[in-house]
């Protein structure tokens, strides 16, 4: 029973955020974070070539979610300039 309380809570706070939630008019804020985001990239490679690369994988993995955050960021900001 407290499980299904908990998780129609939840989904009612999802909802009621994307129905209360206001879009991005100021893509300004998400470009520089796209900036900061590009310039960890550019210090991880730095780092992981400075390191041999020899991280246990972690060098690895941590680029390639600032990658993926990187790309999601230019997505984000293509979006607001369109809006």
């Amino acid at each position: 029973m407290k499980k299904t309380a908990v998780i129609v809570a939840f989904c009612f706070a999802f909802v009621a955020g994307g129905a209360l939630a206001e879009r991005v008019h100021d893509w300004h804020d998400l470009d520089e974070v796209h900036k900061h985001v590009t310039e960890a990239i550019h210090e991880m490679e730095r780092a992981r070539a400075a390191n041999h690369y020899d991280m246990d994988g972690h060098g690895a993995k941590a680029e390639e979610h600032l990658r993926a955050a990187e790309h999601e960021l230019d997505a984000a900001v293509r979006s607001a300039r369109r809006e």
